[in-house]
């Protein structure tokens, strides 16, 4: 596949630019709809821990990881405005669409990362503002620039970056990490590969046609299918493990343990389809979306479960 083919070529020139960007423009490049998932994981990760925090340091802290996260999308959208011009699903984002100018994206990007650590350094803490740091460099860093073009794992390695909020928001209200975080951050790890491939199955002409090595463009798609129920296995151990560890209670571990259990279920049928078509792969998109949905009632029910102890 060609890693490095698209990575210098402007879409448009600025002068087929007439207007200047809409803001709608701007919080499109910050991924809306990944963003309020980190946003809910972070705020739960740190609801979830032992200490409350004072609810300004609190709403400073999740602006942060807002702010840090939409940091991170605008310039995985800078870095990439080449490959999105490529794919009908992202075709019409700011970039490639001749709205926005790519300099804009990256000094939007940029201030907006820097802001972002600097107000969760000098109001919260120095621990979370690291983290938060290190977890936007690596979805910049290693799975833009690095991993995306160049290997079928890029999402493997890739889904650390998300698996990040939890953790920030848990060190922001302890000043420390500890094994209930961690077991999170490794939920989160592990569940993005089965999440991202089942999309990649139905989309394989894509990913195809952009030039991006997915692993079913790459493997095909009955290597894919397999390697999503592999996943799904650790990811179930990740999810269920504080229940047995003490480390919640009732609530958290019987709802981990249906939706993981459903999980699973949709996995398996994932697995043993043998549809190629990419618009009859209901399999797929039953995963896809409801492993949206798994994270959200897990995350919230660790909360739930925090303050019914």
């Amino acid at each position: 596949m060609a890693s490095t083919a698209y990575t210098d070529r402007p879409i448009v020139s600025p002068a087929e630019i007439a207007m200047p960007a809409d803001w709608r423009d701007f919080v499109a490049l910050c991924k809306p709809r990944v963003l309020t998932l980190v946003v809910f994981t972070g705020l739960c990760g740190m609801l979830a821990a032992p200490v409350a925090i004072h609810p300004v340091l609190g709403f400073t802290a999740i602006l942060c990881i807002a702010l840090g996260a939409g940091a991170a999308g605008a310039l995985n959208q800078w870095y990439e405005a080449d490959l999105d011009a490529l794919m009908k699903r992202t075709r019409n984002r700011p970039l490639p669409a001749g709205r926005m100018r790519r300099e804009s994206a990256l000094h939007f990007g940029v201030g907006l990362g820097c802001f972002s650590v600097l107000l969760m350094g000098l109001a919260v803490n120095v621990l979370a503002a690291a983290i938060l740091t290190v977890s936007i460099l690596f979805y910049v860093l290693v799975y833009t620039v690095w991993l995306k073009r160049r290997t079928p794992q890029n999402i493997v390695i890739g889904g650390a970056a998300g698996a990040f909020p939890a953790l920030i928001g848990w060190a922001a209200a302890t000043g420390h990490v500890d094994v209930l975080p961690v077991l999170l951050f490794a939920l989160v790890f592990l569940w993005t590969p089965p999440h991202f491939w089942a999309l990649s199955l139905y989309v394989k002409t894509d990913y195809a046609a952009a030039g991006v090595p997915m692993l079913p463009v790459v493997s095909g798609l009955r290597v894919t299918r397999t390697q999503v129920l592999l996943y799904t296995g650790p990811m179930a151990v990740a999810a269920v493990a504080p229940w047995p560890m003490g480390l919640t209670g009732a609530i958290y571990g019987g709802v981990a343990s249906l939706f993981t259990a459903i999980f699973a279920v949709l996995a398996v049928r994932v697995a043993i389809s043998r549809e190629t078509d990419q618009a009859a792969m209901k399999p797929e998109r039953q995963l896809f979306a409801f492993s949206i949905l798994y994270l959200f009632v897990l995350f919230g029910a660790l909360v739930v479960d925090r303050f019914a102890a």
